[in-house]
């Protein structure tokens, strides 16, 4: 199966910059997430989402998922939910381990659904 590859552009622009921000994800009260080194990727007129360098995000709690998605424009998706005891979240989280060459800066960065989680908490550097 040849899935489509697109690059972005003016008709679909994705922009990828450091968010200069101080980036938290909360989880059932557990920071899972603490970093300035976050980039912030804008994608058409989707929000903004907050890609985090894999190394600031709390190994301990991911669980790898079996479900995978593709983007035309980033490549192929794989996901992992959150566990903590008894709680779970599942696929709460979206990697993108080899992207699409317009969006490489976010190989080895996590993103967060902010409806699974508790909270993103974006502030000052």
């Amino acid at each position: 199966m040849t899935r489509a590859v697109k690059i972005p552009g003016p008709d679909h622009p994705i922009d990828i910059a450091p968010s200069g921000a101080r980036v938290r994800v909360i989880w059932r009260g557990e920071v899972v997430a603490d970093t300035t080194r976050a980039l912030r990727l804008a994608e058409a007129s989707y929000p903004p989402v907050f890609y985090i360098p894999r190394t600031d995000v709390r190994a301990d709690l991911l669980r790898a998922s079996a479900t995978t998605t593709w983007c035309p424009y980033k490549g192929a998706a794989s996901y992992h939910g959150l566990e903590l005891g008894d709680a779970s979240s599942a696929d709460a989280i979206w990697v993108y381990e080899t992207p699409h060459e317009g969006v490489a800066a976010i190989t080895g960065h996590l993103a967060f659904y902010p409806n699974r989680v508790d909270r993103i908490e974006v502030g000052q550097g």
